[in-house]
């Protein structure tokens, strides 16, 4: 099996940043591309950045200017450091990936279990 497990949300002010950590862990042969999302109580889950195996990546209007992702193939990580943070940033962050596992011959997405970010004004 495989799982994502995100870490480094929490509390911050405004104008705070902040660094989230996710980890694929697991029966992994290739991992293709990675994502952060993020939902807010009474909201739909939103795409907040992405980056492909090659290192393409692409982010939300939003967060533009503000937010970076990047990842570590050889720990099978990916980050989101996040900056100039604002209240309306809170939210549970999601870990995502499509990954393939040794001897299937696609690949499947994955989803982490969350973590929280919650920004003060």
């Amino acid at each position: 099996q495989v799982q994502l497990v995100e870490s480094g949300g929490g509390l911050v002010q405004a104008g705070g940043s902040l660094r989230l950590s996710c980890v694929a862990s697991g029966s992994i042969a290739y991992i293709y591309d990675m994502a952060w999302y993020r939902q807010a109580p009474g909201k739909q889950r939103e795409s907040v950045a992405g980056i492909t195996d090659t290192g393409t990546t692409n982010y939300a209007d939003s967060v533009k200017g503000r937010f970076t992702i990047s990842r570590d193939n050889a720990k099978n990580m990916v980050y989101l450091q996040m900056g100039s943070l604002k209240p309306e940033d809170t939210a549970v962050y999601y870990c995502n990936s499509d990954i393939k596992r040794p001897g299937l011959p696609y690949r499947k997405n994955f989803w982490g279990q969350g973590t929280q970010v919650t920004v003060s004004s």
